[in-house]
């Protein structure tokens, strides 16, 4: 019977779920069965600075790896190499509660619920003697018989230097080109004195130490790559994102392709600083993980830099709505500056032939259909009417300029992109075909059903109009964050475009109405033409120069 009674008690020695866990203090070690994991760890302990000093705190996140979680914990600061806490903590979380360990209140800080977790920031505060390098030691239990003990962070030493200025404020492009290799957006910006400057630095501070620094406007996240070619796939990546609880944090992660990175243990990564402010996100750490991107030789230090930023939805996050990449490899430990590499030609030929053919050739072929055929009656080209031949033609070049233009992309990336531009453009490409294959089995102008003919004709080609505006009006969104203005010149041509229209609707109808049209009235009808031609082209040269230099 007695031995029934201390088998039933047994289990409540072995379980805190409540966190009051001042009996694992020495050794950090959770009083459950079984023995502490020792693979690879999805937890990190880290500190938002590499060095400490009297009266000033240091915080200190404990996280979990994407798609991860915690139930319990224990955390102390520790000098190196010894056994009992220093300093004192303090939180803001209920999720956490402060213990008193080796007789010292507030020396270490454990849960107050087996909830699931994902992060937890408290601040430590040294002690006016403290003078030895400290490291801070934590315990994460997943479950009851799943549990990491005593991971660490890398140390901190103490520095006599008071400055208060935090790691933050200090991001700039001071110091680009000659002591860290930096990239931006747009090229050369600086973020200490523009807050739309995408900004990313790395400078070398020891063999495999690397001080890192990132900002960017964005409410979601922000996220440098280290990869071996100008695409997404195998690439080394750290994201500055917003967490579910809306804490900035620094995530690590590995992209095998065009989809969202795998989360990775943090691994060794200290210094941490992160935060939001009216939309921008900062973040400085330092990193001494090895830059892997799997691929066959690692005897080349020297990798392309990519930059991307977007939404997150409760920390996850989402398709990146910008993107931008270093033009030349780059080595961390010869710093330069580097230019941000344009649209990739192949892509540039695209936006090109479907900006031109549709706001440009199909505009004037469409207008030539429906304004054109009563003036240039009775003129004939080749033996048909004028204004046939010309529709013919130019719509001819619009259809098999769309077709490469379709193909382009899809030669270039050979995948499907996502988002609405490629599905607008397949819409765009199967109302040509139609369009152009309607054209060809069309019936005689006499036949009694030629009406159900010019009904189709006409409503398809407005429909792929629209279509078309609005594939190219969201092209233009994904690369206009270089300029800034190519949606406005959209606008405005498209608005030239809508004017000219019901101009020329107006005349035409005008005309019909007094059945003639005078000399004075094709005089005026010429003129017309001929400005909206002139401001058509503006606007197509000024969306083509600022293609070509995206």
């Amino acid at each position: 019977m007695r031995l029934l009674v201390f088998l039933a008690m047994v289990p409540a020695a072995w379980s805190y779920p409540s966190g009051a866990v001042t009996s694992s203090c020495s050794n950090l070690t959770p009083q459950h069965r079984g023995s502490s994991q020792t693979g690879a760890s999805p937890y990190t302990v880290t500190a938002s600075s590499r060095s400490y000093t009297a009266g000033q705190s240091v915080t200190v996140l404990l996280q979990a790896s994407s798609g991860k979680s915690f139930t319990g914990f224990l955390l102390e600061a520790r000098e190196v190499g010894g056994q009992t806490p220093v300093g004192s903590f303090s939180i803001s979380s209920s999720d956490a509660q402060l213990l008193t360990c080796s007789s010292q209140p507030k020396s270490a800080v454990s849960h107050t619920s087996s909830s699931a977790k994902t992060i937890i920031q408290v601040t430590w505060q040294p002690s006016t003697s403290q003078v030895k390098d400290v490291e801070f030691h934590a315990t994460f239990v997943q479950s009851y018989s799943v549990f990491w003990v005593d991971l660490k962070s890398l140390s901190l030493s103490r520095s006599s230097n008071t400055s208060t200025t935090s790691a933050l404020d200090n991001i700039s492009s001071s110091g680009c080109g000659s002591s860290k290799i930096c990239i931006s957006q747009p090229s050369g910006c600086d973020p200490a004195v523009s807050s739309s400057c995408f900004f990313m630095s790395a400078a070398a501070l020891s063999s495999d130490a690397v001080s890192y620094e990132m900002s960017g406007p964005s409410s979601g996240y922000i996220a440098f790559g280290f990869s071996d070619d100008q695409q997404m796939g195998n690439d080394d990546i750290y994201i500055c994102g917003v967490g579910a609880n809306s804490l900035v944090s620094v995530q690590r992660a590995f992209s095998t392709g065009k989809t969202r990175p795998t989360s990775q243990p943090l691994g060794n990564v200290s210094g941490v600083a992160a935060s939001i402010n009216n939309n921008v996100i900062k973040c400085v750490f330092v990193s001494s993980n090895p830059i892997s991107t799997q691929r066959a030789s690692v005897s080349n230090q020297t990798y392309y830099l990519l930059y991307a930023y977007g939404s997150s939805s409760s920390g996850q996050i989402q398709k990146h709505s910008g993107t931008f990449i270093s033009t030349d490899k780059l080595d961390i430990f010869n710093p330069q500056t580097s230019q941000i590499s344009g649209l990739p030609k192949i892509i540039k030929a695209h936006g090109t032939l479907m900006l031109t053919s549709w706001m440009t050739t199909a505009a004037v072929g469409m207008m030539f259909a429906r304004y054109m055929r009563s003036t240039a009656k009775g003129q004939k080209l080749l033996g048909k009417d004028v204004w046939f031949v010309v529709h013919v033609a130019v719509m001819s070049i619009t259809v098999i300029a769309t077709c490469i233009a379709f193909i382009l992309p899809f030669v270039h990336a050979r995948d499907w992109s996502g988002g609405a531009h490629p599905v607008l453009g397949c819409l765009v490409m199967i109302l040509s075909l139609l369009q152009l294959l309607g054209a060809l089995l069309r019936c005689e102008p006499q036949h009694p059903r030629r009406f159900l003919f010019n009904w189709f004709h006409a409503s398809n080609a407005m429909a792929v109009k629209a279509l078309a505006v609005a594939a190219i009006f969201t092209g233009l969104n994904l690369v206009d964050s270089t300029h800034g203005w190519l949606m406005a010149v959209m606008g405005a041509f498209l608005g030239w475009d809508v004017l000219f229209y019901f101009l020329f609707e107006v005349k035409f109808r005008w005309k019909m109405n007094i059945a003639g049209e005078g000399s004075g009235s094709r005089t005026q009808s010429l003129v017309l033409r001929i400005v909206y031609v002139m401001g058509n082209l503006a606007c197509l040269i000024a969306l083509l120069v600022g293609i070509g230099t995206s």
